[in-house]
């Protein structure tokens, strides 16, 4: 077993979770890398917790039923030191970050802690006094940082999932190194209690998986608001979605496209954007200056100065204690004073400003994960300028408080690792969920290094989650159609396209721009089958639309052909004695059409 999903499969069929547990340590034994965990949870320990697991009478329902993982060095588990790959540092915590709690309290097993770029800072995974873990895929690649420990151990297949953190590209990097899924959610929806800060405002707990659907399961488990934590937000957890039929995906245009002369990523990222429009998503170009110039900053000013804030005991006092490299990026956080720090602060926001003017004409961005690649010779040859050159893509995210999904890709020409990052504004996690599950298993990308092949995603229920309200569109509220952004923003999601049964008389009304149509119920053979999407929408989203819908129009129940009878726009029938009668082209979208292209 692989993936969580046929983990839990198999435990719910009735396979003991202890032999879960004891194929991960002899898949850990096997691997032999002494450079990828820094502390190990006693093996006896982690069977005692799965036997403990199984005796339970509701072990079936936990979603997470004895699914080994493991945690990186910089988030708190009980009775396992955190290092945060500085022995100097070490501290042994008596309870475990509430991320870590959530995730054992619904059945999963931290069978030990990661190596990672010291104080979580870099992209490449070399930065640690003990070792660089080997990348799962290539031996000669770095393996990505800071989370590097925990990126390897998903890949390699010794656990399924695992958790990093983000500030720069931390939760993204190490995820397209070694061709797995990393999950970068949306500031503030993972608590960092018990996380060693880099960059306090930037940071979050990011998640490693060989699948999106994976990635997206760990993420909901260990979503929850934390009082304790001032950065906590109340992120809300809105259903995976099917694709939908007029997806919006922005690209950078062909002059912002870095890529450092590497040929086979360029390539590669033009694969997957293929992939993309197969998909039936439409690309458009967007301006990405603004969001580089925004990633510039990172390592300017206050930035560097929050690491230098979450260190400064050792930076002061020990600061032998700290690589050399490690020290020299942090302690640049001592120059910066007041001003510069209020300067670059402004320019952020003047930049934000700018990149917010891009959200409304897209649904999501596609990027590369990563410009280029390099080897571990290569990165100890050039340390700084070499990781700075990898988060060209991955930067600006925090900054700008966005929402990113790290999916691998095909496979470069060369054979090597590549993938595209989703990104989205705060919040739409799901969204971004919902396209990369497709985007990964039409890739046709190998799972890690497991040598198994990304499995076809559960098909999603085309019905409302449970709570929510069905809504039938016949108009301007369509797909990609003038008034569709009423819907999504305020959180709905597409579920599918239908047809009313044939009793109903379609009219285009007077007035406008936008143009709006009228949908009135007939008798029985007087009339034409239409065609409408039905999207969900929560209870108090759908309060808000219905209220601002304007007279003829209103609400009731729309019967189709498929057997439901969602609520949807429906007219008084007075008012479309002024209108046209446009039944035969049985739907919205082919009546615009006509009056494009007139016969």
């Amino acid at each position: 077993m692989t993936t969580i999903a046929e983990i839990l499969a198999s435990h719910r069929a009735g396979k003991a979770p202890r032999e879960t547990i004891a194929a991960a340590y002899a898949r850990l034994t096997t691997w032999a890398d002494p450079a990828m965990l820094l502390s190990v949870t006693p093996e006896a320990n982690a069977l005692a917790q799965a036997d403990a697991l199984a005796a339970r009478p509701d072990a079936a329902q936990l979603p997470l039923y004895g699914v080994p993982f493991v945690v990186k060095d910089n988030i708190d588990v009980a009775g396992l030191p955190t290092t945060a790959a500085c022995p100097a540092f070490a501290y042994t915590p008596e309870k475990s970050a509430f991320v870590v709690q959530r995730l054992v309290d619904a059945g999963a097993i931290a069978i030990g802690k990661s190596n990672l770029d010291q104080f979580a800072t870099g992209l490449v995974g070399v930065r640690s006094p003990h070792g660089v873990p080997r990348n799962s895929v290539d031996s000669e690649l770095i393996p990505g940082g800071s989370s590097s420990g925990s990126a390897t151990a998903v890949g390699a297949g010794i656990v399924p999932f695992s958790l990093g953190t983000d500030t720069a590209g931390s939760g993204r990097i190490p995820a397209a190194l070694n061709r797995i899924v990393g999950l970068k959610p949306s500031l503030g929806a993972l608590s960092a209690s018990g996380v060693v800060p880099a960059c306090r405002t930037l940071d979050t707990i990011s998640i490693f998986a060989l699948t999106v659907d994976d990635a997206d399961l760990v993420f909901r488990v260990a979503n929850g608001f934390d009082a304790a934590d001032g950065y906590s937000k109340k992120i809300a957890m809105t259903p995976l979605a099917p694709l939908s039929p007029a997806l919006r995906v922005g690209v950078p245009r062909k002059q912002d496209r870095i890529f450092f002369d590497d040929a086979d990523a360029e390539a590669e990222f033009v694969a997957s954007l293929e992939i993309l429009k197969a998909m039936g998503a439409q690309l458009i170009d967007i301006d990405l200056a603004p969001f580089l110039d925004v990633a510039k900053l990172l390592y300017e000013g206050p930035w560097v100065a929050e690491r230098t804030a979450a260190t400064a005991a050792i930076l002061l006092n020990n600061p032998d204690a700290m690589m050399p490299v490690t020290h020299d990026i942090i302690s640049g956080g001592l120059k910066p004073g007041a001003v510069a720090t209020f300067e670059a602060f402004y320019k952020l926001a003047d930049l934000r400003r700018r990149t917010e003017t891009v959200w409304p004409s897209i649904d999501m961005l596609a990027v590369p994960t990563m410009p280029t690649l390099y080897t571990v010779a290569q990165v100890l040859a050039d340390p700084v300028r070499l990781n700075s050159n990898l988060g060209t893509y991955t930067n600006f995210v925090n900054l700008l408080d966005l929402a990113a999904l790290a999916v691998p890709g095909p496979d470069r020409r060369d054979g090597r690792p590549a993938g595209v990052t989703l990104i989205a504004p705060s919040g739409r996690d799901a969204a971004l969920a919902s396209v990369g599950r497709i985007l990964q298993a039409k890739s046709g990308a190998l799972l890690g290094a497991t040598g198994e092949i990304c499995p076809a995603p559960a098909e999603i229920a085309l019905r409302a989650p449970d709570g929510w309200i069905e809504l039938a569109v016949v108009g301007a509220h369509l797909s990609s159609m003038a008034l569709n952004n009423e819907l999504t923003n305020l959180g709905a999601i597409f579920l599918r396209k239908v047809e009313t049964t044939p009793d109903y008389r379609f009219y285009a009304l007077p007035g406008g721009p936008p143009e709006r149509p009228g949908l009135v119920r007939v008798a029985d053979g007087e009339g034409a089958t239409i065609a409408a999407e039905v999207w969900a929408m929560r209870p108090e989203a759908f309060g808000k639309f219905v209220a601002g819908i304007p007279a003829p129009l209103g609400v009731g129940s729309v019967r189709f052909s498929d057997g439901t009878n969602p609520k949807g726009f429906l007219c008084e029938a007075q008012a479309v004695l002024a209108a046209t009668d446009i039944s035969r082209h049985s739907g919205w979208r082919a009546y615009i059409a006509s009056k494009a292209n007139p016969a």
